[in-house]
């Protein structure tokens, strides 16, 4: 009697679908079985394809990994909502009704710490524990500036022929670059079935929500009483650092790790360190 070998590699999950309400979310899981997954919250502009594997199968190896796409964008159906709160609300019904989850943790990054923070506000009881990365408070002080800094580092990226995420999350001296280089190498490990692109129009609706979300009226984050680890750079461009220690601040209980020399992208900078912190904090 044969077996399949189980997959261990972020690279090798397979691309699946789940209709909900009339519309199709994209997904990805891998790791063994369990009544409460971990799903990850993905960053602006991104896709499937933009988690680190490094992260991701390293907290796979002990725990049951979904990766998903928001509505409009990648292979999911529909259009990225006009704000992080309708966000939320379509990862609300992505992980309860269309995959039956009723407790989750939840891992995120940038954007998707945005709409995870959302999540939780209305939805205190679905998530046991919560990972904020690279990420901020409604209404945090100069959130909105993101627009600017992002569009900015596209322009030095297209003149330098780089990758935009090499401006965007890491510094630009010789450990930021090298690190930076070999974080954009490790997204390529996944050749088959690779997702599609965010369209300009999600990335340029995310944008906004974003914008919108830095301009709003604070949440009350006093109703997260949840065990949370928060990470950062010290030297945070898109969600300034300070807002790592606003959100340490406000969430009781809470750890926090402020990466050295480091940016936006301090958790992949400096995987090797975090990706067992990430590990254990999850396990436990």
């Amino acid at each position: 009697m044969s077996t399949t070998p189980a997959i261990t590699s972020y690279a090798l999950a397979p691309a699946k679908t789940v209709a909900v309400g009339g519309q199709t979310f994209a997904y990805r899981e891998y790791g063994p079985e369990e009544e409460v997954p971990v799903v990850f919250f993905v960053h602006l502009a991104a896709t499937l394809d933009n988690w680190d594997p490094r992260i991701v199968d390293a907290i796979a190896k002990t725990r049951h990994v979904i990766t998903f796409d928001q509505l409009g964008v990648g292979a999911s159906s529909g259009t990225f909502p006009d704000t992080l709160e309708k966000a939320a609300e379509d990862a609300y019904s992505f992980i309860t009704k269309g995959l039956g989850y009723t407790k989750i943790d939840l891992f995120s990054f940038s954007m998707g710490g945005m709409i995870a923070q959302d999540l939780v506000v209305k939805h205190p009881t679905l998530v046991r524990k919560l990972v904020l990365t690279g990420t901020g408070p409604r209404g945090g002080k100069d959130m909105d500036k993101v627009v600017g800094t992002t569009y900015w580092d596209i322009l030095r990226a297209t003149l330098t022929r780089s990758d935009p995420k090499e401006f965007l999350f890491f510094n630009r001296d010789n450990a930021g670059k090298k690190a930076a280089k070999a974080f954009v190498e490790r997204l390529k490990e996944r050749t088959v079935d690779r997702d599609k692109a965010i369209s300009t129009k999600a990335f340029q609706t995310q944008l906004k929500a974003i914008q919108r979300y830095g301009r709003s009226a604070p949440s009350d984050l006093s109703v997260i009483t949840q065990p949370t680890l928060i990470a950062n750079g010290d030297n945070d461009r898109m969600v300034p650092s300070v807002l790592s220690e606003d959100l340490h601040a406000r969430i009781k209980g809470s750890e926090l790790i402020i990466y050295p020399d480091s940016g936006h992208g301090a958790i992949f900078q400096y995987w090797e360190k975090f990706a067992p912190v990430a590990a254990k904090f999850l396990s436990k």
